[in-house]
């Protein structure tokens, strides 16, 4: 029987809905980035500058790789369910405290709280390695991230607009009654779906050396993290590089934001479509490949004096074709390492992408500077996607040299 047969929307006793998991994973995309066009306005509100206030995606990513660590275990343990709904709680509350924050340190410590929406994006990965196979789960995953794809590409221009006509607070008031609404939907969708687990919370915690010494956990969870990691640098730098160098107001930078979107959601529709068949190797490579051509293909069009906002966030379309490519298949790959330990794969792996994505985020802000043009940001863009390249290489080399043994990665 399908996976489709089995569920009931609004039915916690089947399988939740793909509904349900798109805008799970939805959410917790659209927290990272909804905002960033109204950081400029919130540097002025908060009389700091752009490298404090920039910190807000550096310290959220940072306190999502540290949550991740945990939140794999604690779920493999006690369940999916009541780790997503305490989660999703603990969001509206952060995001209260964010609206209502009086200076930039309260605000980015309730920003920091915020990170708990995590356990939406990680979960919804681990809720389809429970109920389906490998590449099966490649596909599914594909589908269920283009919710991090949808919501990102109006994300950053609907937020503009908010800012513009009301505020930067909008922003948050939306987030927050989002936030509601999915805690809603998935006490009323989303039922239990990982297997008791007879281990206690120390014994899961243990577990990690098992994924730790795996080579081909490290190829598939570097490759998504290199990969990622030039889109969390350009989530770090992009704000800056259009308002400084492009001279862009908070809604254009909005419109234009959210290009790699575009690409991220084409790449997660092919992920869907095809990695059944062509296999996640195939399809973490190819992607790798298409990540790094566009950063390329940019560096060359700045190094020959063409560059303009057209040509830069044009080309970071490429970027996310490549990520959305292969960010669900290195993470099906990474959750069918160990299948009894998908929640703790799903977390650590996760820790590893956000932890890189969140230094890299902070160097890139670090770096820019006024009259150092695009050219920190695209450095750094293009040495992670080179090392995405190598990481997945390295996987099918391994893979290679292991066919026909009966050898555990």
């Amino acid at each position: 029987m399908s996976y489709a047969s089995k569920v009931r929307f609004l039915d916690r006793t089947t399988p939740p809905h793909i509904v349900t998991l798109i805008l799970l994973a939805g959410l917790s995309a659209l927290v990272m980035n909804i905002f960033l066009p109204s950081l400029p306005n919130m540097t002025a509100h908060f009389e700091t500058d752009y490298r404090l206030m920039q910190l807000s995606v550096a310290v959220y990513l940072g306190v999502n790789a540290v949550l991740q660590l945990v939140i794999g275990p604690i779920s493999d343990k006690l369940g999916r369910r009541p780790v997503i709904l305490w989660g999703l709680l603990a969001f509206c509350v952060a995001t209260v405290g964010c609206i209502y924050a009086p200076d930039i340190y309260t605000f980015l410590a309730f920003r920091m709280a915020q990170a708990s929406v995590v356990v939406a994006m990680v979960l919804s990965r681990a809720v389809v390695r429970d109920c389906v196979p490998q590449d099966q789960a490649a596909s599914m995953i594909g589908y269920v991230t283009m919710g991090m794809a949808v919501v990102p590409m109006i994300g950053p221009a609907f937020g503009g607009v908010l800012d513009q006509v009301f505020g930067w607070q909008a922003n948050f008031w939306l987030l927050l009654f989002l936030g509601l609404g999915m805690a809603w939907l998935s006490w009323a969708d989303l039922g239990e779906t990982a297997r008791a687990s007879g281990l206690t919370l120390t014994e899961q915690f243990k577990q990690y050396p098992e994924l730790l010494t795996s080579p081909r956990f490290w190829g598939y969870a570097l490759a998504s993290g290199l990969a990622s990691g030039a889109f969390f640098a350009y989530l770090g730098g992009a704000p800056f590089v259009g308002t400084e160098v492009f001279g862009m107001t908070p809604a254009e930078l909005g419109f234009f934001f959210g290009a790699p979107a575009i690409g991220y959601f084409l790449g997660n529709f092919i992920s869907g479509r095809y990695s059944s068949r062509i296999g996640v190797n195939r399809m973490v490579y190819v992607g790798s490949l298409i990540n790094g051509t566009g950063v390329s293909l940019s560096i060359l069009v700045f190094w020959l004096g063409l560059g303009s906002e057209w040509t830069f966030f044009g080309f970071m379309t490429f970027v996310g074709l490549g990520n959305g490519m292969v960010i669900p298949n290195a993470t099906a790959g990474m959750l069918s390492v160990r299948p009894h330990l998908a929640g703790t794969a799903s977390g650590l792996g996760g820790s590893i992408m956000l932890g890189g994505g969140a230094a890299l985020s902070a160097l890139a802000g670090a770096l820019l500077v006024p009259g150092s043009g695009p050219w920190p940001l695209l450095w750094i863009m293009l040495g992670t996607a080179g090392g995405a390249i190598i990481a997945i290489r390295f996987v099918i080399w391994r893979a290679s040299r292991l066919a026909g043994l009966d050898t555990a990665g």
